[in-house]
């Protein structure tokens, strides 16, 4: 018996905004356990293609598929237990952090969203706090109170709350220093390894893209196809 293929996809996918059109044609597969790099000219639509993949705008034409299933609707639309398996950490956590929330809230939101017993709650953020490396201090502060790099790991222990089998990274080591790039790069890594989670990393670090990647696509800047190797 074949077993079932287990990968994210997206298939021949245009997408754009209004009457823009970003993608065109764009066909990427990231398998469970690797870690695919995605180099491409800034604004040639790198950002646009990790939302369609996370499910969170919609393709002109074409279509994203988990483990070989066509995945129809964003958002809401689409099935908890399907778009959870999809988590996205981007370049700027500022922009991705509800400021209203303390560190605890915004690590929880996505498990209390889908009304998991707040018991399990608290245990799965304590859990995670202390994975990406965020002291109880810490966990009581608001955004505007704590550094990107403190930010950015509390929306790393986000993303990994729901356990999911893809991470998409946009650019998110580029607004950290050092130490806590490495950090964080540890701590996907490891997370990878663990859960057989398959990685989409954007970079405009080539060392960090030659040290992580597996393998490269490139999305050229004339058609916006994205060639693997």
């Amino acid at each position: 018996m074949t077993a079932a293929p287990a990968h994210l996809t997206a298939h021949e996918v245009t997408a754009g905004y209004g009457r823009q059109v970003v993608l065109d044609r764009v066909s990427l597969r990231i398998a469970r356990g690797e870690t695919v790099g995605l180099r491409g000219p800034s604004g040639g639509g790198k950002s646009t293609l990790v939302r369609v993949l996370a499910l969170l705008h919609r393709p002109i034409h074409g279509q994203v598929s988990i483990d070989g299933t066509p995945v129809t609707g964003t958002r809401y639309a689409v099935p908890v237990a399907v778009r959870t398996r999809i988590a996205v950490l981007f370049q700027s956590p500022r922009a991705a952090a509800d400021p209203r929330l303390s560190l605890t809230d915004l690590i929880a939101e996505p498990l209390r969203a889908t009304r998991h017993p707040e018991h399990e709650v608290r245990q799965r953020v304590a859990e995670l706090a202390e994975l990406v490396g965020l002291t109880s201090d810490l966990l009581t502060r608001r955004p505007h109170a704590v550094s990107d790099g403190q930010l950015q790991r509390a929306c790393l222990a986000r993303g990994l709350i729901h356990r999911p089998d893809y991470l998409l990274c946009d650019e998110a080591t580029a607004m950290l220093d050092a130490s806590t790039q490495a950090h964080v790069a540890a701590v996907i890594t490891d997370y990878q390894q663990t859960h057989r989670a398959g990685v989409l990393l954007i970079t405009h670090d080539p060392a960090l893209m030659t040290r992580w990647a597996d393998r490269v696509a490139d999305l050229a800047p004339t058609d916006n196809s994205a060639q693997q190797r």
